[in-house]
């Protein structure tokens, strides 16, 4: 792979990379795990999440950047939620700050950086946008997590940029239109919890929060956590993640509502 050296003042190397996909079980993920252990085996790499919604950017978008909080300065994230894989989508590598994220532009970032962009101005010092146009000889058309966004990852884990690429701006990405939030379900978690796209600091606890079922829409009201409401109650709060939660204290909200990821929530009026 041609490379070129990056500024290390500019573009700290990541320390280590997590992995953020679709994939769900099966080899996938494990044969990432064992190339990058053959060919950089003192780099950590970390399974962050598997189960994303498959074939669904849309939604992984809005989950990022909350998945990240809190989470080590100098990791970069492997994101690949891909279903144009094999098609014209290109390959792209962002650093905000020390961390770094490769994956497809398919509006994957978008939120990620539009979010950048509100905090710290559009000020190229904190963030620098590549796409790259490098390919291997031997490409699968179906795996690019493995035969290209995985070797872009490690190449720049070593302060180097694979060559062709070409610097380009946000408002350039598959995606840019988006808005910044997602009024919907981005994620159901291994108890059923239903984790939206809407910030826990801009939510009103007075406020109840619906949700749209196959019976038509219904008024959640808000509580602190599991304990605080009776079993099989349903409330909403806030996560872990610093998202709104919709959740039901020893059962599956997902089931009790007949809701998956995709589908929409609104706040209501002012409870009384």
């Amino acid at each position: 792979m041609p490379t070129a050296p990056l500024d290390a003042l500019k573009h700290p190397c990541p320390e280590r990379i997590a992995l953020i996909t679709d994939f769900g079980p099966g080899p996938y993920v494990g044969q990432l795990q064992l190339l990058a252990s053959a060919q950089a085996p003192a780099l950590p790499l970390i399974n962050l999440v598997a189960d994303l919604p498959a074939f669904r950017p849309d939604l992984a978008a809005y989950w990022l950047p909350a998945l990240i909080r809190r989470m080590p300065d100098g990791t970069l994230y492997l994101c690949v939620v891909d279903p144009g894989v094999g098609g014209a989508r290109a390959a792209l590598a962002l650093r905000i700050g020390s961390n770094w994220f490769v994956g497809p532009d398919n509006g994957l970032f978008v939120p990620l950086l539009r979010r950048c962009e509100a905090v710290v101005g559009n000020n190229a010092a904190d963030y620098a946008l590549w796409r790259i146009d490098w390919r291997p000889e031997q490409l699968s058309e179906s795996f690019h997590g493995r035969d290209v966004f995985l070797p872009i990852a490690l190449t720049l884990t070593q302060g180097r940029l694979p060559l062709p690429c070409q610097r380009c701006m946000p408002d350039q990405m598959q995606g840019a239109d988006w808005p910044l939030t997602s009024a919907c379900i981005l994620y159901v978690d291994h108890y059923g919890n239903l984790i939206t796209g809407l910030e826990a600091d801009e939510a009103d606890p007075d406020h109840s929060l619906c949700i749209e079922t196959p019976v038509g829409s219904q008024s959640i009201q808000a509580a602190r956590t599991f304990c605080e409401v009776p079993e099989g109650t349903a409330f909403w709060y806030r996560n872990a993640f610093d998202l709104v939660e919709i959740a039901a204290n020893q059962r599956r909200a997902d089931q009790l509502f007949g809701v998956s990821a995709g589908d929409g929530v609104a706040w209501a009026a002012r409870a009384y």
